[in-house]
Order: structure tokens, then sequence, then C-alpha cells
């Protein structure tokens, strides 16, 4: 497998779960030369949800890798490691998007594509503790709130 990657996100929602909302997403690598390059991403929703925001940082860095890469993905929302770590999404394709308990699966859209950007590469989830002081949680979660808080904000018009 490719070029190995760190990846940082997260998500931010201002009045959970109908407010302005936003992702902050940091790409690492290091090159042959053992330069580090660094990607910044971010992008500020009118109306959203945290969870979705969450998806939607993981989503963005991936999508911004143009080759098969190793990823480590660093996330402090359980939502999104746990639906890997703990192989929930298997259950719930298995059932056609549905929980165990029967309930419909939020944010289909977005689970279909982050296994989508997924697809070319091995990311393996990794929780963190958030606002516990790790330097690329710290970023993201800024970068986040500031998308939010910004004036060119997108529609996400899968909200509900």
């Amino acid at each position: 497998m490719g070029t190995k990657v760190v990846l940082y996100t997260d998500g931010s929602a201002r009045g959970n779960p109908d407010g302005p909302g936003g992702y902050g997403a940091v790409l690492q690598f290091t090159d042959s030369r053992g330069n580090l390059h660094e990607k910044e991403m971010s992008a500020g929703y009118r109306r959203t949800t945290n969870n979705r925001m969450e998806l939607m940082a993981a989503i963005a860095g991936l999508e911004a890798l143009n080759r098969p890469c190793q990823v480590e993905l660093y996330s402090d929302s359980k939502y999104l490691t746990d639906a890997f770590n703990q192989h929930w999404i298997q259950g719930w394709v298995k059932r056609g998007w549905k929980k165990a308990d029967k309930s419909p699966v939020k944010n289909i859209d977005l689970w279909k594509r982050l296994l989508q950007a997924m697809e070319p590469h091995e990311v393996e989830y990794k929780w963190v503790k958030g606002h516990d002081g790790q330097a690329g949680n710290e970023r993201c979660d800024r970068l986040a709130t500031q998308a939010a808080d910004g004036d060119d904000l997108l529609e996400d018009n899968e909200v509900r």
C-alpha cells in the first residue's frame, strides 16, 4: 500500500442539531526526503449537525488523497470511530441501513460517501479525547469552529 498519511478530523455545530456547523481536517505525510507536508481543509454550513460535520471532515480528508494510501485517521467522535472499530457499519449495510433495533441509520448519504472515499485506502480509525491538548485535534477544532462562524456558509440539504 502507498504513502503513510495521518489525517486529523473534527466537526462542530452551533446549536446542534439545527445551527450552523463546520468541519476541519489536516492531512500530514512525510515524503521520501523526510519533508513533512500538510494540507488543511475546512468548510462551514448554515444548518447541520455535529455528527454530519464529523463525517464530512473524514470525507474531505480522504477525498483529497490522489493515490492509495495507508491512513491513520484521528477523531474525537465515537460516532465515527466506533462505526468502524465496533463494526457497526458492516451490520448497517447488511441490514439495508438499519440499526440493530431496526430503526433507520441517520446520515446514510454521508456514510455511503465515506465508504466510497475509503475504498482505495487502508484506513485505521483512532479515537482521541476531544479538547485534551492533542495538537492535531485542537487544530481541527479551531478550523471547524472558524468555518462554522464564517460568512460563506454552504447548504446541507440532507439535514433533518
